[in-house]
Order: structure tokens, then sequence, then C-alpha cells
């Protein structure tokens, strides 16, 4: 189902012209609903703006800057994982905890299935609105999120059952406490052990992939990312912050940074790009899930059919020859 897209909704200058037209198709659906007998008119009048809504979004999407990019990874009405769970798997069980310190709510964990294939899922998740942003820690996992992500591994593991993993972080929590608790140990450790892992494991980043927060349950045999999620070592702002002193040059930054779908496929970070919506996920979450689901399910039976020590030795030259280029 769309989202009803309405004048005044969370949104970015550079699609308000987009937001502009969905209100007013919006509001002539309305009337239609009360005007039976106009009803002829007014489809052809919602019709021609959605040829006009089309056509300014496709304009849109092929001028899109770097920076524009991040800002749709990042779009208050963009689904998160929490929105894509039942529309991609079927019967999800949640499981909790790392059995050490605590539940960290940044990281949703669980058993769950795609048609023939039974998983074990990890998937980050930011919150809506303000309760569960700081419930979730806006998606910044603590070294307990990411333990219980490996606990879960480890489970994935024992049964044979493929791991799925959804990014979708600014980066790891940055708090004193974390430190404390160990939160580079954590991160490593989860690297260390995902390189080994004797299971297969299906990465996707489905809107912010940074730093640290992204790499502690990013290690796997398939890497895809959809269309407008970015993947990087350090958001645009903070390369602006610390290279120009200003965080105001993250458009700037971002270009430099070659964060994009597109940039991480060229350079051989990713195997695959997602198909977004015209105008980007959060325009049709309903059709976004069903391209995510129709990615994992061709990948988890390409996976299903490699014997393990087979995928073990790819996994290791995938990251072993990641970043060479040729030299001069």
């Amino acid at each position: 189902m769309r989202r009803k897209a309405r004048r005044g909704q969370p949104g970015y200058e550079f699609e308000a012209g987009a937001v502009e037209l969905d209100g007013q198709i919006e509001e002539l659906r309305e009337e239609t609903d009360q005007e039976e007998q106009e009803k002829e008119h007014f489809a052809a009048r919602i019709e021609a703006l959605e040829e006009q809504r089309d056509r300014l979004l496709a304009e849109i999407v092929e001028n899109l800057t770097p920076y524009q990019h991040v800002k749709l990874a990042r779009h208050p009405l963009r689904p998160q994982s929490a929105d894509y769970i039942p529309q991609v798997f079927d019967d999800f069980i949640e499981l909790h905890g790392d059995r050490r310190f605590g539940d960290d709510k940044a990281i949703i964990t669980g058993l769950a299935r795609l048609e023939g294939h039974r998983v074990v899922l990890i998937a980050q998740q930011k919150g809506r609105d303000t309760h569960e942003k700081l419930e979730r820690n806006f998606g910044m996992p603590n070294p307990e999120g990411y333990r219980k992500a490996l606990a879960k591994m480890a489970l994935a593991e024992k049964f044979a059952l493929p791991v799925v993993s959804f990014i979708d972080t600014p980066g790891a929590a940055p708090a004193v406490e974390a430190e404390e608790r160990g939160q580079g140990m954590a991160i490593a450790e989860n690297i260390c052990r995902m390189s080994g892992l004797r299971t297969p494991i299906v990465i996707l980043v489905t809107g912010e992939g940074c730093s640290g927060g992204a790499l502690g349950i990013g290690v796997g045999d398939r890497f895809a990312m959809l269309e407008n999620a970015y993947y990087s070592v350090i958001s645009p702002e903070g390369c602006a912050a610390i290279l120009w002193r200003d965080s105001e040059k993250a458009d700037q930054a971002a270009a430099s940074l070659k964060l994009t779908a597109g940039d991480m496929l060229e350079l051989g970070v990713v195997d695959e790009i997602i198909e977004e919506p015209l105008g980007g996920a959060h325009r049709d979450p309903k059709q976004t899930a069903a391209n995510i689901r129709a990615y994992l399910k061709a990948k988890l039976e390409e996976l299903r059919a490699i014997p393990i020590e087979q995928l073990l030795e790819e996994r290791y030259q995938r990251y072993r020859t990641l970043g060479t280029h040729a030299r001069t």
C-alpha cells in the first residue's frame, strides 16, 4: 500500500514539488469518494497529476547528488527494519538478550521463514517517534547489541541456518559507557567470528551503513544495498567537521567519500543494488519489501547449493581482495 503523501508531510526541499502534487492527488481522491457522478472527470485529472508527478520524480532521481542520496537514506518516512520484517519474512520470532549484560533494542534478532528457507535475522532499528528513538538509541548499538547478534549467529551456525543481516545505523554508540563495556572489542569480535561462520550470510544495507556500527554485523557472502542507501566509514557531517571544521560542507564531503550504492557497486564493495520505487523506498514501502524478498529468496537458494568449505574460501577471498587496485 502506498503511503499517503500530503502537503506539509515530512520531506526534503528537493522533493517538495512531488510532495505538493501528492497532496493535490490525495485531495482529488477524497473528493471523488464524495461525488460519485463526477468520477470520470476526477479520474482524468488525477491521472494527469500522477503523470506530472512521475515525470518530476524521474528528473529528481536522475539528478540526485550523493548528499541527497544520504538524505533519502535518512528520510523520516523511509521504511525501517521493523516495517520490512512482517512483509519480507513469515513467522518471525524475536530472540532477546546477550546473556551477559542486557537486551539492546537497537538490534533486533530472531528466527524467521522466507518461503522454504528458515533463517536467523539480525536487523538494526532506529525508531520512529521520540520514545522509540530513545529506546532504540537511534539505531546505535551498544556492545551488548553486537554480543546479542553474535550469540544468535552462533545459534544459526549450530543449526545450519543462514543469517540475514539488515544494516541501518549512523554508527555504533559513542557513549563512554559503551567504551567501558568493550565497544571496540565487541565489533572486532563480530567481524572475526563472521569471517569464519560456517553458515551462509546475506547482508543488506537498507538505509545508513556507517562506520563500525555497520561493520559489526556486516561480513557475509552476498552483500547488497537498496538504491538510496549509503555505506561509509563516517557520516558526511562528521567528515566535514573533521576536514573543514564545518559540518555545513557535508554535501562536499559526501561527494568525496564515494558512499552511494552506485559507488559501492563500482568499487566492488557490494554485489548488487536493489531497486527502489521511483522517488525512494518511502513512496511505496510494499514494493520495496517485495524487491527485498525476491533478492533474499534468490540469494538463499544460490548459497544453499554451495558446499560450506567452498563458501568459506570464497568469503575469505572476497575480503582479502576488497579494496585492491592496480599499481601504476
